[in-house]
């Protein structure tokens, strides 16, 4: 058996993407690289009940021309801090967008993205620009709403499907321990 070593960039599993040939070879890519870090950013990029709360049009940050694999950050682990950046409309609440992180005013929130551009690398501080923009399709053919939500079992509300039927099937266990379950279930 030969295991991978190494990840690859956002930038460079949408390279792939781009070159697959058909649909299927194109949802093949992407779950060959299924990770959390990859579905927290193409849920960003998008999922339409995601808004990016920065203000529109061109970052003003530096590129870090440090070559890729050196020097920089990862998209993959910044992935998991994206919900700094946007707010989720919950639909049937009183307050209907969910934001990550309420103690960030704007100022701190821009300079933050601002910060984490400039720690990844240039080709992947751009790949989070066209998520942002919502232009990651214009720039990696085939990359779109439908690949994505197909590759990870979404529907079309971007929910995962796999994990609403596994918590269907679950009894509430209104906070018992394993134990306790086991038994009442055994009498």
């Amino acid at each position: 058996m030969v295991f991978e070593t190494y990840q690859p960039l956002f930038h460079e599993i949408f390279a792939q993407v781009n070159n697959a040939k058909d649909k299927p070879k194109k949802v093949a890519v992407l779950r060959k690289h299924e990770n959390e870090g990859l579905k927290n950013f193409l849920m960003c990029a998008f999922n339409p009940d995601i808004e990016w709360m920065l203000p529109e049009g061109d970052v003003p940050y530096m590129p870090n021309d440090a070559p890729e694999g050196t020097e920089h950050t990862m998209l993959h682990n910044e992935a998991q801090r994206l919900h700094y950046y946007v707010k989720k409309l919950v639909h049937g609440t009183t307050d209907q967008w969910m934001i990550g992180d309420t103690q960030i005013n704007d100022a701190r929130r821009e300079m933050m993205f601002i910060q984490m551009l400039e720690g990844l690398s240039a080709q992947e501080a751009e790949v989070v620009l066209q998520a942002k923009n919502r232009t990651l399709n214009k720039k990696y053919k085939g990359l779109n709403a439908n690949t994505v939500r197909e590759a990870f079992g979404w529907d079309e509300n971007f929910i995962d499907q796999n994990l609403v039927a596994q918590r269907q099937g679950r009894q509430p266990d209104l906070g018992r321990l394993p134990q306790d379950i086991a038994d009442s279930q055994r009498r």
